[in-house]
């Protein structure tokens, strides 16, 4: 008897969510009437177009990217961090330079602790910003720079100072305010200024007084032409005009005569006594 009783209220119980699915279902079909049968405004009815589909193949490429920045070695972020910092030159948070080339120092204290030590990178503590070579700004700062090395001054370590530093030094050679002189290795810039004393190296000097200049004229215009260079001069012509018109090439030799130190010699070196031995001489024997 208990069985058959459970079984007369399971069938109860079937038989009244049959009927509740079936209200259900009759007040949706009558809702979706009204719903056709109302016009809906135009600002509703339109369909807003759908926004672009973030594809996720893009998405994985960005962050396998980022991954393989964070796993490079520490020279190689922190020359991405210095590359950054020198075309932005401005002073940048950890958090802004992570924002901006991916290199998290917060999370690797090894390309942190050499940032800060880096010679192209200053810290104030909170921040980090490019360290030129050279502390100048703008073209007269650069005038100004030049100006202080007589002896010149590698354009190289100056190409890091601002964006449109190498443009001044071409406008400053073009108004003659400083010298750009390249050599087989690099580029220098002179201050044009015949003022400043330049040291000259005692190995150059000695060079200099090394070389061997030919005695007769002939030689030095034949050695000028070798090199490609016109001389002044025709010592050739000149001499056989000379001889034409009966004139002496060679100058006469002037025998100078031997300068005596005498009483009336104004004394202006007196510092020197040994230069008036012959002088005090022959005044004893007078």
């Amino acid at each position: 008897m208990a069985l058959k009783e459970q079984l007369d209220k399971f069938n109860k119980q079937q038989v009244k969510c049959q009927s509740t699915l079936s209200s259900i279902a009759s007040s949706r079909e009558r809702t979706g009437s009204l719903r056709q049968s109302v016009p809906l405004p135009a600002a509703i009815s339109q369909k807003k177009p759908d926004a672009a589909p973030v594809k996720f193949s893009n998405d994985t490429e960005r962050l396998q990217n980022i991954n393989n920045i964070r796993k490079a070695p520490v020279g190689a972020q922190i020359k991405r961090v210095i590359d950054l910092l020198f075309e932005k030159r401005l002073a940048l948070t950890p958090e802004q330079i992570n924002e901006l080339c991916y290199v998290d120092m917060h999370a690797n204290k090894a390309v942190f602790d050499s940032l800060r030590k880096n010679p192209k990178a200053h810290y104030d503590g909170r921040r980090f910003s490019y360290k030129a070579t050279h502390d100048v700004k703008d073209k007269s700062q650069l005038l100004s720079l030049v100006s202080k090395y007589p002896d010149g001054i590698a354009v190289v370590d100056l190409k890091d100072a601002y964006p449109n530093v190498i443009e001044d030094l071409k406008a400053l050679s073009a108004s003659e305010d400083i010298w750009l002189l390249s050599n087989s290795q690099e580029d220098i810039a002179y201050p044009n200024n015949f003022k400043c004393e330049i040291k000259v190296d005692d190995e150059f000097k000695a060079l200099f007084r090394d070389i061997d200049i030919p005695s007769d004229m002939l030689d030095v215009e034949k050695e000028l032409l070798k090199i490609g260079l016109k001389p002044a001069t025709n010592t050739a012509e000149r001499r056989a005009a000379a001889q034409t018109h009966g004139i002496s090439n060679k100058p006469k030799d002037k025998k100078k005569k031997k300068q005596e130190i005498s009483k009336r010699t104004k004394l202006t070196n007196a510092h020197l006594p040994e230069l008036f031995q012959s002088l005090n001489a022959s005044s004893s024997r007078n």
